[in-house]
């Protein structure tokens, strides 16, 4: 190949937003239709990828191009989100409803992206309507590549748990609740990969250990409202990872995993072989739910002891349980982090903004918001219509200020769009505010970023001195509990559109998210990648031309 044609495959390859050669490619392909399930013992319609549920693992390593061709099979339009991955500089894959058309029914569409300086556990799920109430969903790990060291040994195995919440009702079912006003109230049960493991006849392992060998956990909430607390019956659970960051390795008889959060622990088989129980309970509820699946030592016939570990109870633990984590600074690892965020405690903070979330009736519906703007989809996404010029026919920036009103849970509520401006590269602290009585968990797609501090009551500027501005573990999905705040700060370097959203989905889908969009003054490849060839349009970009490419 000449040095000419070898430029020009690589300009092609990055006006795609496409990985040279030299990083491999993973490729699925992937048929997502309805059938039933019955995790709760009552059949119900489910969403399953190739016939599973939960979906297949994906098994990647750190700079893996990921190539999926989804099918949608099912009779409303389809998007998938990855929870976690960064997308740097590719929005356009991100799979929310704010930077992409959904795959319409009986169509395919083809995910093409890269985990790019990125480890640590993750997953994916449906982001449209309500889908993700029935499946669809589905771990997603990011090795190490071979050549960085882990901190460490290599475990036995490695295993994914997901856990969740769970009503027993279909996707549509729930979203004509939700569309006629009201709230979904409480689920029905708990779910650990797909079952709830109580009351079932068969005693199958989940898992298979053989004493003395150690095993690689990772575990998701990939539920819909509830903090769940998560356990192994006789095991301590030694934390190395959480959200795709290497951690102090603390021993924890339990954790606490909050919605859209993701841990991994390491678990040595040094008891008596036998069985025992994995749990996963709800946390903070007046009600009590969970689900169970049973660890098998190699070779043993022996049943699990009926006296299972109990959760902890109230929030002072869990308050503390944050605290007690802390990144591992010395670890080697892909850090996507721009140069000098590891020493985020020294940059200058350019702009806080506080977000307080509320709940009303709004022309007779119940509405969740931010600042009192409650998030509505348009029918043209909006990195389309920023990408395309036509942004003023959609959508306003900056509908809503850094700051709350004074009395956000009263104030009116208005409904629409809703997107705030940051400029490419400032250092920005977001305070999230919660005045309600129950917890939140708050995600951000494109970032990881540093949850300083949290605490009681409302946030002034005199809560930083208690900040942690040393080895606070880099993350993407924060809680906040009631009556209390929560601080992250980050740099917006990664050019793009992103979704700030509850991870409660019943707040999500009824308003409580925005999108946070982040354009670079440059237009270069740079700094983001073109418009995808293949990606559908719809809304009014539909018939327009592509813009001039980045160069």
């Amino acid at each position: 190949m000449s040095q000419a044609v070898a430029v020009a495959v690589a300009l092609l390859a990055l006006s795609a937003g496409l990985a040279m050669a030299e990083d491999p490619y993973l490729f699925f392909t992937w048929n997502v239709t309805y059938g039933t399930i019955s995790p709760l013992g009552i059949p119900q319609q489910g969403i399953l990828i190739n016939g599973q549920f939960p979906g297949p693992n994906i098994n990647s390593t750190t700079n893996n191009n990921i190539v999926i061709n989804v099918f949608n099979n099912l009779d409303e339009p389809l998007l998938f989100s990855w929870n976690g991955i960064q997308h740097r500089k590719n929005s356009w894959q991100d799979g929310m409803p704010g930077t992409n058309c959904p795959i319409l029914p009986g169509t395919n569409w083809t995910y093409h992206f890269q985990v790019k300086d990125q480890i640590g556990s993750y997953f994916y799920f449906p982001s449209t309507a309500m889908h993700k109430a029935v499946g669809g969903f589905g771990g997603l790990r990011v090795n190490s590549r071979l050549l960085i060291p882990v901190p460490y040994p290599d475990p036995a195995d490695d295993y994914t748990v997901l856990i969740g919440d769970w009503y027993a009702k279909d996707h549509k079912s729930l979203k004509r609740v939700l569309d006629s006003g009201r709230s979904l109230g409480r689920p029905n049960g708990v779910l650990l990969n797909g079952k709830t493991g109580l009351g079932e006849k068969s005693k199958s392992p989940v898992f298979t250990m053989e004493a003395g060998k150690t095993y690689h956990y990772r575990i998701c909430n990939v539920g819909m409202k509830n903090s769940l607390n998560f356990r192994i019956q006789g095991h301590s659970l030694k934390l190395v990872e959480m959200d795709g960051s290497h951690t102090v390795q603390n021993i924890y008889d339990s954790l606490d995993v909050h919605v859209g959060q993701c841990y991994s622990v390491l678990v040595t088989a040094d008891q008596e072989p036998r069985d025992y129980v994995m749990i996963a309970s709800t946390r903070f509820t007046r009600y009590s739910l969970s689900a169970t699946g049973i660890i098998r030592y190699a070779g043993s016939d022996k049943p699990a002891s009926s006296v299972l570990p109990k959760a902890p109870a109230g929030w002072g633990w869990s308050f503390n349980q944050f605290r007690s984590f802390r990144w591992n600074l010395t670890a080697s690892a892909a850090r996507p982090n721009p140069q000098g965020s590891y020493h985020y405690g020294q940059i200058n903070i350019t702009r806080t903004i506080k977000l307080a979330n509320s709940g009303r009736i709004v022309d007779g519906k119940l509405r969740y918001a931010l600042n009192g703007a409650s998030y509505s989809n348009p029918d043209t996404p909006l990195k389309l219509a920023e990408y395309f010029g036509v942004a003023d026919r959609v959508f306003k920036y900056d509908t809503i200020g850094d700051e709350p009103a004074r009395n956000v849970l009263r104030a009116h509520i208005t409904v629409g769009p809703v997107v705030l401006n940051a400029t490419f590269r400032d250092f920005i602290e977001v305070v999230f505010e919660n005045h309600e009585k129950s917890i939140q968990s708050y995600h951000l797609d494109g970032y990881s970023f540093f949850p300083v501090g949290m605490g009681p009551g409302k946030w002034t500027p005199e809560s930083r001195k208690n900040y942690n501005m040393l080895d606070a573990v880099s993350r993407h999905t924060i809680q906040v509990y009631p009556k209390s705040w929560s601080a992250i700060l980050l740099t917006f370097d990664n050019a793009g559109m992103w979704n700030i959203r509850s991870e409660n989905w019943e707040r999500q889908y009824l308003g409580q998210q925005l999108y946070i969009s982040v354009l670079s003054p440059a237009r270069s490849l740079r700094d983001e990648y073109n418009i995808p060839d293949n990606q559908p349009l719809c809304g009014f970009v539909a018939d327009l031309p592509k813009p001039d490419p980045y160069t």
